[in-house]
């Protein structure tokens, strides 16, 4: 079928959570809040699957529990309106979500047709997985493995009357890719609609993030503390209006919108299980107060793998943070790892990690002291090392307090990212008890794109970055912030950190100046680490990726901002000549 013999657009896709503990209220102030078709939700980062897999360990529900919570304040509205309902809630039991979902819809005296869909699940493996970033094998036990699936099952099961979709992982923008397969009758051909799905997708995923939250000029955002969630417009030929109920707080912008598109991406290339989207073509116009619209984006077609989310136990640790204040800050520091190794050796742990963070300028004020030890043995990570540096709390430098009472290690999880061949993946739908597999259908043509040795990212589709003939050292100092917004988080153990200038006419000079060496001028924690660049001039931004700064990824790494979520923050304060 093809886009055109679908129904009429827009279809309006509501998100009410961007991650495992987000505001509960969202899912009913985004179904009484205004008409929408579709209400969706994401629950599962990479973290949240690591923290589901301990859940289960422990006899607790593999799944978000929290969404049934939101389940019972909509459902029946839902129902009674014709909004469907898709959320990746399953986790590592989609069955057991779903299962939940069709008892609480008994006991509200409601009939609700509740789909889930599985395939994901790649336990046991059949062989150790390989690391897609590092070509390392696993040697350990690996506790999940899920294969990120794309939106044809949430079509499928849409397709077969189901009023509620849980899935467990999918790719984030496949929860609005699906409901646009369902709707607009989209082939695995239609790349270019396909991929425009994966973008407004892409925006709306996070949340609140869209609409002003987490915002680099968060001073222009009125009412924030009421933020509305996004809402994505989206049309047959894959163009979107990103926007918000009338009355809510928050801003959506070409600013907010920018800042959400950069965030957790690597190449232009946005790889994915139904297309590639070329997010060097993404095009923004603020259409009106609080509708962004986006046009332009094309599409290529997948890789021929699917990403896999590997997890495994890593051991155990623990962390102290004592605060140093006054002068001597440095020396201070070096007194108190020398009292508290006195006590414990620091090579009797398999891994150690400090951290100094400074909270002013200057070798006087005050700064954190974050020490954490990793070991496979609790006892070893646990109060044998914690009491230890509570008993040096008289021996050691002036004005010595922590923040935290001596502790028992805890277990972590390690992030291991690898890839399957798609067609060795089977999508399932269940749907009131009928099973409809789902295999995979690859769009005609050859693959391109950087897994398929395609053209490089950059290339002649998207827009090219005028040069820039000024004097890079002239003009004032001042904070990049000024003149520069940016967010940063996390992709596996890697870091990326979206850079955009508001003013157009600045881009040339952004481009010219924050090369990767500037980079790591600016920000010297990123060290020699590996650095990719990439340029996206439509957006007026350059978009670095850190290899390696989060070490075996979130659920694992000992740094204070584990997620690195105020990289771009950090980045801003630096001072540099701005062009006038």
């Amino acid at each position: 079928m093809t886009a055109e013999a679908g129904r009429p657009g827009p279809m309006r896709v509501a998100n009410c959570g961007g991650f495992y503990g987000d505001r509960l209220s969202a899912a009913e102030e985004m179904v009484e809040g205004g008409p929408i078709d579709v209400l969706t939700g994401d629950w599962l980062a990479e973290l949240t699957m690591s923290i589901l897999a301990g859940n289960r360990l422990k006899g607790r529900p593999g799944y978000a529990r929290t969404f049934l919570t939101q389940m019972e304040q909509v459902l029946g509205t839902c129902l009674d309106r014709g909004i469907r309902v898709v959320a990746n809630a399953g986790g590592l039991d989609p069955a057991g979500c779903a299962e939940a979902v069709s008892a609480l819809a008994d006991r509200l005296g409601l009939h609700a047709a509740v789909a889930h869909v599985t395939g994901d699940d790649l336990m046991p493996l059949a062989e150790p997985p390989v690391n897609a970033d590092t070509g390392e094998t696993l040697r350990a036990a690996p506790l999940t493995a899920n294969a990120y699936l794309g939106g044809r099952p949430i079509a499928v099961a849409l397709e077969h009357g189901a009023d509620v979709v849980v899935t467990g992982r999918v790719t984030d923008a496949a929860l609005v890719t699906g409901p646009g397969m369902w709707w607009f009758g989209w082939d695995p051909g239609d790349l270019d609609p396909l991929a425009g799905s994966v973008v407004a997708g892409h925006v709306i995923e996070c949340g609140c993030q869209a609409t002003g939250g987490n915002y680099a000029f968060f001073g222009e955002v009125p009412d924030l503390a009421h933020c509305g969630f996004p809402i994505a417009e989206l049309y047959a030929d894959g163009s979107s209006v990103i926007t918000k109920h009338p009355g809510t707080g928050g801003l959506v912008s070409t600013g907010t919108v920018t800042a959400q598109l950069l965030y957790e991406i690597a190449s232009p290339r946005y790889l994915g299980p139904d297309v590639t989207a070329r997010f060097d073509t993404v095009r923004l116009e603020q259409e009106g107060p609080d509708r962004v619209r986006i046009t332009g984006v094309r599409g290529e077609p997948p890789p021929d793998t699917l990403k896999v989310a590997v997890t495994y136990l890593g051991g155990h640790r623990n962390t102290m943070t004592l605060v140093l204040t006054g002068l001597d800050i440095a020396a201070k520091a070096r007194i108190a790892q020398e009292a508290i190794w006195a006590r414990v050796p620091r090579e009797s742990f398999e891994q150690v990690h400090v951290e100094l963070t400074p909270l002013g300028a200057g070798d006087a004020g005050t700064a954190l002291l974050r020490i954490t030890v990793m070991d496979p043995d609790p006892r070893r990570a646990g109060r044998a090392f914690s009491s230890a540096v509570v008993e040096t709390g008289l021996a050691s430098y002036p004005g010595f307090y922590g923040l935290t009472p001596p502790g028992d290690a805890s277990p972590y999880g390690v992030y291991w990212p690898s890839s399957v061949d798609a067609r060795a993946v089977l999508p399932v739908v269940t749907v009131d008890g009928v099973r409809v597999e789902v295999p995979h259908v690859p769009p005609s043509g050859p693959v391109l794109g950087e897994q398929a040795g395609g053209p490089p990212p950059g290339d002649a589709v998207g827009a090219a970055i005028p040069p820039y003939a000024g004097d890079l050292a002239a003009g004032p100092v001042a904070p990049l912030g000024t003149v520069a917004g940016a967010r940063s988080g996390d992709k596996g153990g890697d870091a990326n950190l979206g850079v955009w200038v508001r003013d157009p006419a600045r881009y040339p000079w952004l481009a010219a100046f924050l090369t990767v060496d500037r980079l790591r001028e600016l920000l010297p924690e990123v060290g020699d680490l590996p650095i990719e660049r990439f340029a996206l001039p439509n957006l007026h931004a350059l978009n670095f990726v850190v290899h390696g700064l989060l070490g075996r990824g979130v659920a694992a790494s000992p740094l204070l901002d584990a997620q690195a979520k105020a990289l771009g923050e950090r980045l801003r304060a630096v001072c540099v000549p701005v062009p006038p």
